[in-house]
């Protein structure tokens, strides 16, 4: 089963849903490639991870030497083609109509101080790691969180192959979204034995991007248009 798209109607096209995700793929692409080493599959090396993603001990002991704007480019780096492949799909479906909801600057807002969110936990969790930490997985968690609080009843149309014969079923989006979480939590939590780029506390970002979403997105909501959209039937 193969996720496409789902039934929230848009009142506009999400520009900044298909900016975030082809920047994230542009960034990967370079990250892996163009003399920086690595593999597109496997991912980039240490050696990158560590000079665009964040130190947790050099926020937490700060110097001379602390790159601050790694808090921003380690949201747009990944690990793995599987990492920015799962975040990535997650974005596509579930943030048009987030967007759609809270309009083109409010969106950018969640989705930023989701990623946050979850990178502060992943810090607080491990102040004085040297592993760095990269990932959209706090903001696209802020993202679904939105999704699940303004759209309850959505359905997602996916492909469905069986043998040579390829259809269309309408599963519920709160479905989709459980495997995404669940998925996303399975990588955090098989990642706690190990040192490479803070996989250990990943699903700390993902607690915290989701929880920022459900409790965030009213408001903004609110403050964006008269009253909060309707979940589709």
């Amino acid at each position: 089963m193969f996720p496409v798209k789902d039934n929230i109607p848009l009142a506009r096209f999400p520009i900044v849903t298909v900016v975030l995700v082809a920047v994230s793929v542009i960034a990967y692409v370079l990250e892996t490639h163009s003399g920086h080493g690595g593999s597109f599959l496997g991912g980039p090396t240490d050696a990158v991870e560590l000079r665009y993603g964040v130190v947790p001990q050099q926020l937490t002991h700060p110097d001379s030497h602390t790159r601050w704007g790694a808090v921003l480019t380690s949201m747009f780096l990944y690990t793995s083609f599987l990492s920015i492949l799962t975040n990535m799909l997650a974005l596509a479906i579930f943030g048009p109509a987030v967007e759609d909801a809270l309009g083109r600057v409010r969106f950018p807002v969640l989705y930023l101080l989701g990623g946050l969110v979850g990178l502060g936990l992943q810090v607080a969790a491990a102040p004085s790691s040297t592993a760095s930490a990269l990932g959209s997985t706090g903001a696209v968690a802020a993202v679904l969180g939105g999704y699940i609080v303004l759209y309850p009843r959505a359905r997602i149309l996916s492909l469905v192959f069986i043998v040579f014969f390829v259809t269309i079923i309408e599963v519920p989006a709160v479905l989709l979204l459980g495997v995404w979480l669940a998925a996303r939590a399975l990588l955090g939590l098989e990642g706690l034995g190990s040192s490479v780029a803070g996989e250990g506390t990943a699903y700390l970002a993902l607690i915290g991007g989701f929880a920022f979403g459900l409790l965030s997105i009213r408001p903004l909501v609110k403050h964006h248009a008269p009253g909060l959209p309707r979940a589709a039937a």
